[in-house]
């Protein structure tokens, strides 16, 4: 096993730079998955760690041994990719043996490696079978034994869900995590899918344009996220957003926005948002409440319908609030339809205000 650290990391191609002096410590141990959009690095960033790509600048630590210009070989480090890269004329056998045969190690060594590897993967049946015989998760599954195999100090994976359908990625992110708690390796994961990242990881690291957003546990991002870019890339549906102006009014503070509404801000939000800033609120699907008999309290907002969208244990309610589209998210199954008008509770403890300007986090 082995801690990593990254200090000053950055990549530059020709004049362009695509990533930005990136600073990481992971834990011995440590499951970390690197999540941002398409372009935003965090493949790039991965292929430095991995000695595929050379570091242009920066220190690059692995097990306490610096690693900037180490041969991938040297690295004691094994990579999970999203093609599986398997050899279509080998067996399965022969594929996850394929590593300790190109180190010339004895067959009576890695041999037994191999059968605990697909034992625990549940290849035992599988290893004399050819690729093009087994199903997308189980050529990820010898991809995998592949790699567990070698033995490495640290995993990689770079988007290796990317290729299956939607019930097999659940299940194959499920076994990857079980693999880690059983191994106990450090792994460092790359995905664009921001629920992957949610479920899987020990921490996260959000990416955007080469840079780091924000690092932090799975909940403390997701209830808390530093800036409104990493507000709206974690979660799904993803937060409502609506922005406006902080106007002053005889029950306190409200955000005037666009359609005219006024949506009451929380009472300590004065010192952060003064009257007359522009500021954008956030609140997610989930924690907006259907107001009942009691609706139209100060504070509640109307909202049209435009569209239901039953998913069987939520229904989710989309319409228009200050000129964006919001979503409410509920476990009740509401028998209205589309052009109904509904009544919002927006609950203080749940509003995130973030500047407009700059995009980062005023409470």
């Amino acid at each position: 096993m082995a801690a990593v650290q990254l200090s000053g990391i950055y990549k530059r191609y020709g004049e362009t730079q695509v990533v930005h002096g990136v600073d990481l410590d992971i834990d011995d141990g440590e499951f970390v998955v690197l999540v941002g959009p398409s372009g935003c690095g965090k493949s790039t960033l991965m292929r430095m760690i991995a000695g595929l790509e050379e570091i242009t600048g920066g220190e690059l630590t692995i097990g306490g041994s610096r690693a900037n210009t180490l041969a991938p070989q040297q690295r004691n480090v094994s990579m999970v990719f999203q093609s599986y890269a398997l050899y279509p004329h080998l067996s399965v056998y022969d594929n996850i043996a394929f590593g300790p045969r190109i180190r010339k190690e004895p067959t009576e060594r890695f041999k037994p490696r191999i059968e605990a590897a697909a034992k625990m993967l549940n290849l035992s049946g599988y290893l004399d079978r050819l690729p093009r015989a087994l199903s997308g998760g189980q050529r990820q599954r010898v991809a995998m034994g592949r790699a567990v195999v070698r033995e490495p100090a640290l995993f990689l994976f770079d988007e290796p869900l990317s290729n299956l359908d939607a019930k097999l990625r659940v299940q194959m992110r499920t076994e990857i995590k079980a693999l880690h708690q059983r191994l106990k390796n450090t792994v460092i994961y790359v995905t664009h899918d921001q629920i992957e990242a949610m479920t899987m990881a020990d921490r996260i690291v959000v990416m955007n344009a080469g840079r780091i957003e924000q690092i932090g546990r799975p909940l403390e991002l997701y209830d808390r996220p530093a800036n409104l870019f990493v507000a709206s890339f974690l979660g799904s549906p993803a937060m409502n957003f609506a922005t406006g102006e902080v106007v002053a009014g005889d029950a306190g503070l409200a955000l005037l926005v666009e359609d005219g509404r006024r949506i009451a801000l929380p009472a300590g939000a004065a010192v952060a948002t003064p009257a007359g800033a522009r500021v954008t609120l956030g609140i997610r699907p989930e924690h907006i409440e259907l107001a009942g008999e009691d609706a139209n309290r100060a504070g509640d907002v109307e909202m049209e319908i435009e569209v239901i969208e039953p998913t069987g244990a939520e229904t989710h309610l989309y319409g228009k609030i200050g000129g964006s589209t919001w979503c409410v998210t509920t476990r009740q199954r509401p028998t209205i339809g589309p052009g109904a008008r509904v009544t919002l509770r927006l609950p203080a403890a749940h509003l995130h205000l973030f500047d407009t300007q700059s995009g980062t986090r005023c409470t």
